[in-house]
């Protein structure tokens, strides 16, 4: 019998994926290697999947990707090595303002450890590692599936180390079956627009959210590019299938949106839905990048300064990998303006609540 064995529990892309593979392959074993100040957490999610699903019990192993072994205790090392394996490795710092130290610490060392430990297990199946599109760093034009060429510049530490550590990954998919997934920006799902943290394009939203008062409400600079968000139920959809697919070994697939949207056009949609208003006017980028360097300003709108950078990159994600490998599954990325109010009445009803949101830096 196989075990899917997840890291990155109890957040919520982990979470959905366990109960997406549950529900996909029902006779699998689930186990989560979780940190210890997690386990309260850890336990109360782990009930409500088995109360959802029917599901047997999740086993929880206590562990620390950056550490050897993962930190895990041996009669969990034991557990793992006699079983069929489906690993998931999910866990890194996804902050954009994330100092460079920390990021390291889990992005790239966590990721070498996890790498080591996979490489032991004598019944790894796949090894499904969660990248990002945005390795790309501050790349331009078309980017690739089958590319993974160092940028001349990153535009934060994130991008920079899961660039590193996707270059790591890389190197295992000479000896062992590996599969690569590099979503766009994830968003919550298309349908009910359930997500567990506000960030992302969630930050317009904060922002918009903030001056819906005003007489007018402006454009931020001015922009020809395109934003590249998916939902997460895409990504979970996607994902597991690819991860029982035997054309899907030894591929690096972008989730990314085949048809994405315009930045305006979506902060457009943004203000109308959120603010019922249509933005006129512009906001000089440079005025908003001296503006956000003031942490009070940064704070009061709910916007990290790195989001700017996004707004005006011009790149495209080609998809021709993920479409191929995808095709006959039935399984398509929801269009983002057509669920935008599913986004927007998720966000209206939980704006004040405070764990939605994440600390600005």
């Amino acid at each position: 019998m196989t075990e899917a064995v997840f890291t990155g529990f109890p957040g919520f892309i982990a979470s959905q994926l366990i109960r997406k593979s549950i529900e996909q392959n029902p006779e699998s074993g689930i186990t989560a290697i979780i940190l210890e100040s997690e386990r309260d957490k850890a336990e109360k999610e782990a009930l409500r999947i088995q109360k959802e699903t029917g599901c047997r019990a999740l086993r929880i192993m206590e562990g620390d990707i950056t550490k050897q072994g993962l930190g895990l205790a041996a009669e969990d090392q034991t557990f793992l090595e006699n079983k069929k394996i489906i690993f998931w490795h999910l866990a890194a710092i996804y902050d954009l303002a994330v100092p460079r130290d920390l990021a390291w610490k889990v992005n790239v060392e966590g990721t070498k450890s996890v790498n080591e430990f996979v490489s032991k297990l004598p019944g790894l199946e796949r090894y499904m590692y969660f990248s990002t599109a945005y390795v790309a760093g501050n790349r331009e034009g078309i980017l690739r599936e089958d590319e993974l060429i160092r940028p001349e510049k990153f535009k934060n530490f994130y991008e920079e180390t899961k660039f590193e550590a996707e270059v790591l990954v890389e190197e295992l998919k000479k000896d062992y079956p590996v599969t690569i997934i590099r979503p766009g920006i994830v968003r919550g799902h298309s349908k009910t627009g359930e997500t567990i943290k506000f960030d992302g394009p969630y930050f317009f939203l904060n922002m918009i959210n903030r001056i819906r008062k005003m007489p007018v409400i402006p454009y931020v600079g001015k922009s020809s590019a395109y934003i590249n968000v998916v939902p997460v139920d895409y990504i979970l959809e996607a994902s597991v299938y690819l991860s029982k697919l035997a054309e899907a070994e030894g591929e690096t697939v972008h989730l990314t949106d085949p048809y994405p949207h315009p930045v305006e056009e979506v902060y457009r949609s943004m203000v109308f839905h959120l603010a019922g208003k249509t933005p006129k006017g512009r906001l000089p980028k440079k005025m908003a990048v001296i503006g956000l360097k003031n942490k009070p300003i940064r704070k009061f709108l709910g916007v990290e300064m790195e989001t700017l950078d996004y707004m005006d990159w011009p790149a495209s994600f080609d998809t021709t990998r993920a479409e191929k490998l995808l095709k006959g599954s039935g399984i398509q990325c929801a269009d983002f303006l057509e669920t935008m109010p599913e986004m927007v009445a998720f966000y209206k009803l939980h704006k004040n609540d405070k764990k939605y949101h994440i600390p600005i830096q």
